[in-house]
């Protein structure tokens, strides 16, 4: 899909001169930084989700958990 976007010419500038240093066509390199930049925001946006369901969620052991887990660590040889 061809589009038209506006870009303050310093960007614009360093994008040519990245693009050719590495041998990237100008749509080549917008849309791999666009796709980055989406993922970057996709793992925010998951971070942030599990951020707010542990602030509002009991986040301790269940005391039957504890128990169980104590006692195969006495099962153990150490």
């Amino acid at each position: 899909m061809k589009t038209a976007i506006s870009l303050p010419d310093p960007l614009f500038h360093a994008a040519e001169q990245f693009a050719q240093a590495h041998g990237l066509s100008r749509s080549e390199l917008f849309a791999r930084a666009l796709q980055t930049y989406l993922q970057a925001y996709q793992a925010h946006d998951i971070t942030e989700t599990l951020n707010q369901i542990y602030t509002e969620e009991e986040s301790t052991l269940d005391p039957g958990v504890i128990r169980a887990q104590a006692q195969v660590v006495a099962k153990e040889d150490w």
